[in-house]
């Protein structure tokens, strides 16, 4: 639910945590007047709420909470301490090792999830957004690696270098980087120079491989040659550049940005996947979207007969063939008894339309939502 659409009363969903893993709205909370005041005052641009539809739904994310919340430590640290002018020439050795680590954890998190869809819409504040995206990235491209049936070597390298990829950006002044208005000609050149920073950085780093370096300094590389810095196209950009800049493009565009709303994660896919062979490499589009649903569980839905419905999971490789719980039969009226319909069996359906989450009213009436909060300690 959008934070501008939350009301007091409402229960939260799924534990909102900063870049340092602390709490800051834990789930079962009862939303106060005071906390959504607080929640727009963080950049947080929604939040998991129980809805009474889908309560008995447990949502998994293709690497767990811990993983993904020690891996985002790691990178503030990280990005923390070289912005704060300790990045001259110094090594990454102690890092890497930290790194590594948090690589093998979210590869292992993968593999024992491996039939799970990207599924759920990540929640991170504004302040945070630099450090939830490098590990974004480096989770997506790992997912992509999988699908390429790449070797644990090559999974490594890859993840290194997506994880990294932005590692320039702390040689930007952080007022350019999160600036709200629009980047004069010298600034967005200076941001666009991230790139270069970023290979010059690594390639220093004997630990990392250069072909993890080619990703920092590529992944900004388009196919049809449009990209920077150096303009390369087609095969000469590097196949781990060319994945890491096709899951960059995807997270970026689902997230909350700065000077923009985020894109539902059903047109982020009909992007790239219109933008196949011109500015990246189809067969890493694919590769990649094979692995996104379209609609994440908890979107609402508007079928082509008229009924509305909820989005409780998709198989994977039927992004657009989501299971959904229906709700609302077309004529408005409340489904009674549970119903669900497969999209994957029942070719005759399909969805139409994403509702706003707003825009239908939670189970047991107007201004209702089923579950009982908690009280507690304010976190936020």
């Amino acid at each position: 639910m959008p934070v501008d659409a939350l009301q007091p009363g409402m229960v939260v969903a799924r534990a909102i945590y900063n870049a340092e893993g602390r709490v800051l709205l834990n789930e079962g909370m009862t939303l106060k007047p005071s906390y959504l005041i607080r929640l727009r005052e963080l950049g947080i641009p929604a939040v998991y709420v129980r809805d009474g539809i889908l309560d008995d739904l447990e949502i998994e994310d293709v690497v767990s909470e811990k993983t993904r919340l020690q891996a985002i430590k790691v990178m503030k640290d990280l990005f923390g301490s070289w912005h704060e002018g300790e990045r001259d020439h110094t090594p990454l050795l102690a890092d890497y090792t930290r790194l590594e680590r948090v690589i093998n954890s979210l590869l292992e998190d993968l593999l024992d999830r491996k039939e799970l869809m990207l599924n759920l819409t990540d929640i991170r504040t504004l302040d945070d957004y630099t450090f939830a995206h490098s590990v974004n990235v480096c989770i997506l491209a790992l997912v992509t690696g999988l699908t390429l049936h790449y070797t644990r070597s090559a999974l490594l390298h890859l993840g290194m270098g997506a994880l990294l990829h932005d590692i320039g950006k702390t040689c930007i002044p952080l007022h350019i980087l999160n600036k709200p208005g629009r980047l004069t000609v010298e600034e967005y050149e200076l941001v666009c120079h991230h790139a270069q920073y970023g290979f010059d950085i690594l390639r220093l780093q004997k630990e990392v491989s250069l072909v993890s370096a080619r990703v920092a300094l590529e992944h900004h590389e388009r196919y049809n040659g449009s990209g920077y810095p150096r303009g390369l196209k087609g095969e000469e950009i590097h196949e781990f550049a060319r994945i890491t800049g096709v899951v960059d493009v995807y997270d970026a565009l689902t997230a909350d940005r700065v000077y923009r709303r985020a894109y539902p994660p059903y047109e982020a896919y009909e992007m790239l996947a219109g933008a196949g062979n011109f500015t990246h490499d189809y067969r890493i589009i694919k590769a990649f979207l094979l692995n996104v649903a379209a609609y994440p569980v908890g979107t609402m839905v508007k079928l082509n007969n008229g009924e509305v419905g909820v989005v409780t999971g998709t198989a994977r490789g039927h992004s657009h063939q989501p299971r959904v719980r229906l709700i609302y039969h077309a004529d408005g009226k409340p489904y009674t008894v549970p119903s669900s319909l497969d999209l994957t069996v029942d070719p005759d359906h399909f969805v139409c339309r994403v509702l706003p989450p707003e825009a239908v009213p939670p189970a047991g009436g107007e201004g209702s939502v089923a579950g009982a909060g908690r009280e507690g300690r304010e976190v936020l």
